[in-house]
Order: C-alpha cells, then structure tokens, then sequence
C-alpha cells in the first residue's frame, strides 16, 4: 500500500474556490456526466473538483437539447463546473457570457487539449494552441465575458514533437487572465500512448509561477499523484482514465494528500458490483429511462471488473445487459468476496498512440495566421 505523505502542498485555489485536496477530475465524453460526478464527489467525501464533459459553444448558444441536460447539476455540486470547446471567439464569448449571465456554472474551464479528429481537424483542441493569435483571443473573450467566474484551460504539449506549444500558450494564457492551466504531459500525436512527459509539466510551472498548473497524464493511483507533486512542484492533479470503473480512487487522493495511508479503498467484487448497479440506476434516473441507463452504462462494465476472476463469457453477459435486473442477476452469480485484485490499479481506457494528427488544411504554415477560422468551424454536438 502506498505511503501517503502529509508534507505535499495543498494549498490550490481556483478563483475563489478552494480545491482540498487539490485534486479535479478531468471531463471526459460520454464519462463524466452528472451520475459518474455523483460518485466520485461521494467518495471523495465531497473534496476536489468535478468537471462537466465537453460542451461545445456552439451548441450550447443555441440551447441544443442534449447540450442543456449535460450541464444539469446535482444541487450537491459546488462548485459547478463547465468546461467549454470552441474555436470561434465570437461564439465563445457569447457561451460564457451565457453562463455567467444565467448562472450556470460557477468555474468554467477552455477545452485545449482534445486530440481526436473531429475536433482538432476543425482547428480545436490540441490543434489550436498551435495558432498562438486565436488563442489569445479566445481567452480574451472568454474572461471578458465571464464577469467574476475564473477560467481555467487544459491544453497538451502540442500538436506533435516538431510542433510544440504549450510554453508560449502558458505565457498567453497569463496575460489574458486565466486563473489556472492544466496540462496533459502528451502531445497530440500521441494521443494516450507512450509515458506521459511529467518534466514538461515542471517547466510549466517554473515558465508561469503567476498561476497554478495542475499536471495530468499517467496518474493510476492515489501515490502517483504524491509522485507528481513531489517531481513536478505542480500545484494539483488531474485525473482521467485512472477512475474509469474505479470512483473511489477519489477517496484514496483525498487520503493521500491528507496523510492518511488508512483510508485507501480496496473493495470486494461484492463492493464493485454494488456500485456498478447503482452507476447504472443514476445513469436511468438522470436520462428519465431506466433501460437506456443500463445500456450507457455497458461501457463501464470491463473498467470496473479489471483484474477480478470473471470469466469472458460473463463479461460479455453483463456488457449486453439491459435492465437492472439482468445487471443485478448477472454479478450475483459472480464469486462476490473475492478481494481488490493486485493488478486492477494500473493502466486503464485508452492507451494506444496516434502518429497522425488530422489538422486543416495548411494549419502548420503560419503559427499565427488565423484565416478561415469562425463560426463554421464550429462543432454543433456536445460530450466529445
């Protein structure tokens, strides 16, 4: 078991709200809706910082259905917190001033850092930092348009190893007033392949000691974020694929920064097994339909068994299940008291690379060029 330290700094505030431990999950699509933050703001004992999934300006500009119930919040959620994906500055000042003017969030955090296709091949995400001019004015509207809300961003190295970024995007992101930046120790070529660069995430920090930087990538367990601390001088941690099927790793980081190696979790399949069912029944409370709950929840069904002796077949059983009843059937004939396997706290989702980042035409000539750039670049669909 991993030896939490007290002497770590934790000391992280986002505008006016303090983040103890600093500790906030990253939003991830079609992940962290309102019932996954549920659970892991229940682990967590209520500390740390849980961001919404990817809404796109412009869908949430024009009220898009689906856009407006990603960014329902639990009344128990404080801070409400909203991370924002544009590249038009207009439409993304227009966005934030919606939410301040509405009141729909209280943080609200810029999407820099996305490196799938559909996004960076409109300029978006971990393409964008790359034009250093379109940068600057997003940023610029969307602090001008947030009133007293902080901004935060969360951006990749670059784009690639020939094409790095996130130094000069740093230095802007001071000068327009952002309150914190995130960083993601990859390139975008990279996807989530290789070992995260957690160095550039310490020269970060040393290139903007105005602002918090929170270090992200390759944080598995409760003392890989001590790690982080500790070789970086970051200022708090982001958290992504290491909770997939594993919200409690929220109450081992709080644990953790607070010196208490005795409250980690290692809970039985019987355990997991309760809290995959009552992911699955928030899921169907929170859509309004308690089999499509059960269906978004399939997803999640490998994450959480990772490691346990459940054979392939049941696997499949439980990832084609469809009501409550089946789900709850299913892991009832499971061999519920085996103990938290001792491989489940490595790697989980995604980890194959990318070499190819799928840009617009001619993004590469100019880094600050920012032609053929607006509201049509615009994607139209929130969650990533």
């Amino acid at each position: 078991m991993p030896t939490a330290s007290p002497t770590v700094n934790t000391a992280l505030s986002i505008g006016p709200h303090a983040v103890q431990p600093p500790v906030v999950l990253a939003p991830m699509a079609g992940i962290t809706n309102a019932p996954f933050r549920t659970l892991c703001r229940e682990f967590s004992g209520g500390k740390g910082l849980f961001v919404s999934e990817m809404i796109t300006t412009r869908a949430l500009v024009e009220r898009n259905e689906k856009t407006m119930q990603l960014i329902r919040f639990d009344a128990s959620e404080q801070p409400r917190s909203i991370q924002l994906y544009g590249v038009d500055p207009a439409t993304v000042g227009k966005a934030v001033r919606m939410i301040a003017e509405e009141d729909l969030a209280d943080h609200i955090d810029l999407n820099f850092g996305c490196p799938v296709p559909k996004v960076t091949r409109k300029g978006g995400g971990s393409a964008l930092p790359f034009k250093r001019n379109l940068l600057r004015a997003i940023l610029r509207e969307a602090v001008a348009g947030a009133g007293g809300l902080p901004v935060t961003m969360k951006m990749r190295k670059g784009i690639d190893d020939d094409h790095i970024t996130y130094l000069d995007a740093g230095r802007i992101a001071v000068e327009e007033g952002v309150t914190a930046i995130a960083l993601h120790g990859r390139t975008a070529a990279q996807h989530y392949g290789g070992t995260a660069d957690w160095e550039a995430i310490a020269r970060l920090k040393e290139h903007v000691p105005e602002i918090p930087v929170l270090g992200n990538g390759d944080i598995w367990s409760a003392d890989d974020a001590l790690r982080m601390v500790r070789e970086t001088g970051c200022d708090g941690v982001v958290v992504g694929r290491g909770c997939l099927g594993r919200p409690w790793l929220f109450a081992d980081l709080v644990a953790a920064f607070e010196g208490r190696p005795d409250g980690y979790v290692r809970p039985t399949l019987r355990e997991v097994a309760d809290a995959m069912v009552r992911h699955a029944t928030l899921l169907g409370e929170w859509i309004g339909d308690t089999s499509r709950g059960v269906i978004d929840f399939r997803k999640h069904v490998a994450w959480y068994l990772k490691g346990f002796a459940v054979g392939s077949e049941m696997r499949r059983r439980l990832a084609v299940t469809s009501t409550l009843e089946e789900l709850r059937a299913g892991l009832d004939e499971l061999d519920l008291d085996q103990p938290w396997p001792s491989g489940a706290d490595g790697p989980r989702g995604r980890t194959s690379g990318n070499n190819r980042v799928v840009l617009p035409d001619g993004w590469l000539k100019d880094p600050y060029d920012c032609a053929g750039v607006g509201e049509d670049a615009e994607l139209d669909t929130s969650g990533g």
